[in-house]
């Protein structure tokens, strides 16, 4: 509401000649000249409403501070032909006294009528040139009043260091009297952009100027876009005679007073619709639906977090222990019987070396599941013992079968030697070696076949108990991942719940300063109602004053 926005610019800041003070007009202020004072109990209330309008009777000394008539009845601008050029000038267009401001392109020179003022309008992201500069000191010295405006400003939020820049630039160049004014065509139209419905209550007493005026769904939008400000400035630097200078006054005037009207009348019809106090209300309920900070729904969100980070884990522990029950499988196979003493110490170096591996899955999952429910990574959870694989395997029990296999060893050699040695039965001279040669190759064959089949049964009881060893082996890491999971999970909920009442503090705190708020609100609005309606009475006595003294 413009009401807030005005206060800074009371009627402390204006010269006034407190002339006619109860009745807020000059007694002596005739008809034709139109007024020519404004009481500061009056110009406080529109400044206090409406503190671009109360600028604009300031800029054209409607208060009496001066009477002397502008330099520059028509508006040059210097500015580029584009969109945001274009809709300042028609957000111009909007205000009165109408501006006769011409298209960009125009051109005032040194010997030129002194009745123009220069526009310069920039965008206001960008540094004022050499070119501008050059121009505007071409246009002081032919005696041309010149206007800056920085436009845009909305888009760049450092606008105000920009601002600052450029005046130190004009003030280096000895322009230091000219200011730069911020301007914002969007943020004007964006004050338009939706119609607040008029109270019928109140339509009736508003003339067709204030309801045009009355649409403007935010007037302190458009206080804030500068463009009254722009108007104000080009309006005190354009007319041209005292007669024009009272015409001009007796408009703007009506405008303002129009305009503070619609504003508190804005006010008033707000005031009563309770819309808001409706609003405290709602942000109310929707702030006790917000206390429990989500816990419920985020403790959920974490349990099928863990429980889905577990299901994983599980899933890749089994991975690794069936591709290292592979590995072990083809390294008995390529073993020999010396190998085969060492395997059980290469085998506890790779259960390590797969401890090492799933912690590392661990702590990731921990990152992971940590960073789902946007919660800091937890501490590094304790480190998994190698499982226990115990002392190695038992010595292989020799059982029935090895002795069957020397039998039919030696069965076999005997079998072969006499197969060997049959030839040399024909020659007598060596038939007595056949009986030795015999003996020898069977014994030799049956150590063969004892040897092989020993270490064919080696190999199956290593395997035998690499197959046990690493069952103990994935149950003791699951093991692990479940009790992992289980830290995790009382740590991650803990820090949900701390969040989730730190919100509760917080929005109980809020819910506390609404339920003062719309408290204060419902008490205060009698009050601010009587005010509005006090203000509105003043208006409408300064309005028929003005208009006696007018037309009288």
């Amino acid at each position: 509401m413009g009401s807030v926005a005005g206060a800074a610019l009371g009627a402390g800041e204006a010269r006034v000649l407190p002339v006619g003070a109860d009745s807020g007009v000059d007694p002596s202020a005739d008809s034709d000249g139109g007024v020519s004072e404004v009481s500061a109990r009056h110009l406080s209330l529109i400044a206090r409403w409406n503190p671009q309008g109360a600028a604009l009777l300031r800029a054209l000394d409607i208060a009496g501070v001066a009477d002397s008539p502008g330099a520059g009845a028509q508006i040059v601008c210097y500015a580029p032909d584009d969109a945001n050029t274009t809709a300042l000038r028609a957000e111009l267009a909007r205000f009165v006294p109408q501006l006769d401001l011409a298209k960009p392109g125009g051109r005032a020179s040194a010997d030129s009528a002194a009745s123009i003022t220069a526009l310069i309008i920039f965008d206001a992201g960008s540094i004022i040139g050499a070119q501008v500069l050059t121009l505007i000191g071409e246009l002081r010295a032919a005696g041309h009043p010149v206007v800056v405006a920085m436009n845009g400003f909305h888009a760049h939020p450092d606008w105000r260091a920009i601002r600052d820049r450029n005046l130190g630039i004009l003030a280096e160049r000895g322009f230091a009297d000219l200011d730069i004014i911020a301007v914002s065509a969007r943020l004007a139209q964006a004050s338009r952009a939706g119609a607040r419905p008029v109270d019928p209550s109140t339509s009736a007493q508003l003339t067709p100027t204030t309801q045009r005026i009355s649409d403007v769904v935010d007037s302190s939008l458009l206080d804030r876009s500068g463009v009254a400000a722009l108007h104000a400035r080009l309006a005190a630097s354009t007319a041209r005679s005292p007669d024009e200078v009272s015409a001009r006054r007796k408009a703007v005037l009506t405008q303002v007073l129009a305009d503070t009207r619609a504003r508190v009348t804005e006010q008033v019809a707000a005031l009563r619709s309770g819309d808001a106090l409706a609003q405290l209300r709602a942000e109310r309920v929707e702030l006790v639906a917000e206390r429990d900070g989500g816990r419920q729904t985020n403790l959920a969100a974490l349990r099928s977090q863990v429980h889905l980070a577990r299901v994983e884990l599980s899933t890749q522990v089994g991975e690794l222990v069936r591709a290292l029950n592979a590995r072990s499988r083809a390294e008995l196979d390529r073993s020999s019987r010396a190998a085969l003493r060492d395997y059980p110490k290469r085998f506890a170096e790779s259960v390590a070396e797969l401890t090492g591996r799933v912690d590392a899955a661990v702590d990731s999952r921990v990152a992971q599941t940590a960073d789902r429910v946007a919660s800091p990574t937890p501490d590094p959870l304790r480190r998994t013992a190698t499982p226990s694989i115990g002392d190695g395997p038992d010595r292989r029990h020799r059982g029935v079968e090895d002795h069957l296999m020397i039998a039919l060893g030696a069965s076999a050699g005997l079998g072969l030697g006499r197969l060997v040695v049959s030839p040399l039965a024909l020659v007598p001279t060596l038939d007595f070696a056949s009986v030795p040669v015999t003996l020898l190759l069977g014994g030799a064959s049956a150590g063969w076949v004892v040897r092989a089949r020993g270490q064919l049964a080696d190999r199956n009881h290593l395997a035998q108990w690499t197959s046990d060893a690493l069952m103990s082996v994935k149950a003791q890491l699951d093991q692990h991942v479940a009790s992992a999971m289980l830290d995790l999970e009382t740590v991650l909920a803990d820090f949900v719940v701390r969040n989730a009442n730190a919100r509760a503090v917080v929005i109980d705190r809020q819910i506390t300063e609404l339920d003062l708020r719309a408290r204060r609100l419902g008490a205060d609005a009698p009050a601010q109602l009587a005010a509005c309606m006090s203000d509105i009475a003043e208006l409408d006595q300064l309005d028929i004053l003005i208009d006696a003294l007018t037309h009288g």
